[in-house]
């Protein structure tokens, strides 16, 4: 899969230390101009749904399942491989120094109806909803988040804008 970004927080000095490995994967699912985002109140921001996909696991069994239980998404068909960005930021746990993120993003294709949301406790206390929204609006508000330096910011918004940047360029040509 083609790398589409690496990325080194500002807040990183050295990538040597204690890092904790994640692999990630991520859906784009696109009706026209609009896509299935996750807003999430507590940052302010659209992201992809996906995330972490466990140790037993590989990219796409991990991608089905986060979007399924993020959107409530069914019949979930991964058409192509978008890319990946390879991402170092800092770790919010004391016993790392550093995350090596890896997140691979996949074209999918879903149903038009959807199940229930299966969302963690955390992702429902931060205010995680899935939303379809038109793509430009989703990146004007979280350029909007990233200028302003709102304090809710969380480290993936430059990630998640970046790729929604490149999708519109590639796939919807502007």
């Amino acid at each position: 899969m083609r790398l589409i970004k690496k990325m080194i927080h500002k807040d990183v000095n050295q990538l040597e230390g204690r890092t904790f490995e994640r692999k990630s994967a991520r859906g784009i699912i696109l009706d026209g101009s609009k896509i299935l985002l996750l807003y999430t109140k507590r940052y302010n921001d659209y992201s992809f749904p996906g995330g972490g996909v466990d140790l037993e696991e590989d990219l796409i069994t991990g991608l089905k399942r986060e979007l399924a239980e993020e959107t409530g998404a069914k019949n979930i068909q991964v058409i192509s491989e978008f890319g990946h960005i390879d991402e170092y930021r800092p770790h919010y746990k004391p016993e790392y120094d550093l995350i090596h993120m890896l997140s691979y993003f996949y074209i999918c294709q879903i149903d038009e109806n959807f199940d229930n949301t299966s969302l963690e406790d955390y992702e429902m206390a931060n205010g995680m909803v899935p939303v379809w929204v038109d793509i430009h609006t989703a990146i004007r508000h979280n350029r909007e988040v990233i200028e302003n330096q709102e304090l809710s910011m969380g480290f993936s918004i430059e990630r998640e804008t970046f790729v929604l940047e490149l999708i519109a360029e590639e796939l919807l040509k502007g």
